[in-house]
């Protein structure tokens, strides 16, 4: 009997990977969670069914979100990270010597403790020194700061469940005062291919514009992804993404990416036509 793992994208379209076998299964207070072994794409983690990274391609994601800020910002000291219990972001964080503190807030400590476990190549830098775990709701835990982190990451799940309260209007205005004169936040930014997901895209740039003076999207292929188009958002006090990037600096700290490069860096924000239009339609 062959196992397969299948995702809804559509009401019409499913994804599958053929599965080995199920390491882990389990339900938390907040969500199930499922880590399974692949020929394809080697260990993969799901959380109610929905893929959250597999490890033949979770480098993409997180090279994307950490990269393209570091080489913009000049000086990025404190960092605060909302979501991402599976490491991959505090992984390549700790890649950057002039980084001294980072905030993780996980609302699932079950989360960052199956992939201690069993995705040891994402959460491998947890135990950093530099890195402080809170088990909170970051929605809550970033209404008490103001002027603190030079760049804040939100990698949360979808606009649905645990990850809700990560796209409101007064979440991002939040993030806006939590940051310093010159910070930078970035966050995942749905896929803007099927209609379901272009419009929770929609409304998260609708709501990140409003508080951000600078707010630019970008993308990434990412094959185990809904359509395998996925977009970031760049949003900024002082920076802009392109103008501002110092390439040669970032070139020379000698960090080995296997996805991010300056040269992508700057293309990245060239988005498709019909990206372009879908953004626009939402802009003030």
């Amino acid at each position: 009997m062959e196992l397969w793992f299948t995702e809804r994208h559509t009401p019409s379209v499913k994804f599958s990977i053929k599965v080995d076998r199920q390491l882990y299964t389990a339900q938390s207070e907040f969500q199930r969670i499922d880590v399974f072994d692949s020929k394809e794409f080697g260990r993969f983690l799901t959380l109610d069914g929905y893929m959250m990274l597999t490890e033949k391609d979770e480098f993409i994601y997180h090279e994307m979100m950490v990269h393209v800020p570091m080489a913009v910002h000049p000086n990025a000291r404190r960092v605060l990270i909302i979501g991402a219990g599976d490491g991959g972001v505090v992984r390549e964080l700790t890649r950057y010597h002039q980084i001294e503190h980072i905030d993780l807030v996980e609302i699932d400590e079950l989360v960052v403790e199956v992939c201690k476990k069993y995705l040891p190549q994402t959460a491998c830098r947890l135990d950093d020194e530099r890195v402080h775990i809170y088990y909170e709701d970051g929605l809550k835990f970033i209404r008490s700061k103001e002027n603190e982190y030079d760049l804040i990451i939100v990698d949360s799940t979808d606009p649905f469940g645990p990850g809700e309260g990560l796209f409101t209007k007064e979440f991002y205005g939040n993030c806006y005062k939590a940051l310093k004169e010159d910070g930078i936040m970035v966050n995942q930014h749905e896929s803007p291919f099927y209609d379901e997901d272009a419009a929770a895209m929609q409304r998260a740039h609708k709501r990140i514009v409003e508080s951000f003076a600078i707010s630019k999207v970008y993308q990434a292929h990412i094959p185990t992804y809904p359509s395998g188009h996925w977009l970031f958002g760049f949003a900024s006090k002082k920076y802009h993404p392109v103008k501002d990037l110092n390439a040669a600096a970032w070139n020379l700290l000698g960090i080995h990416t296997q996805y991010y490069n300056t040269r992508l860096h700057a293309g990245a924000f060239a988005l498709p036509s019909y990206v372009e239009g879908l953004l626009k339609d939402v802009e003030p």
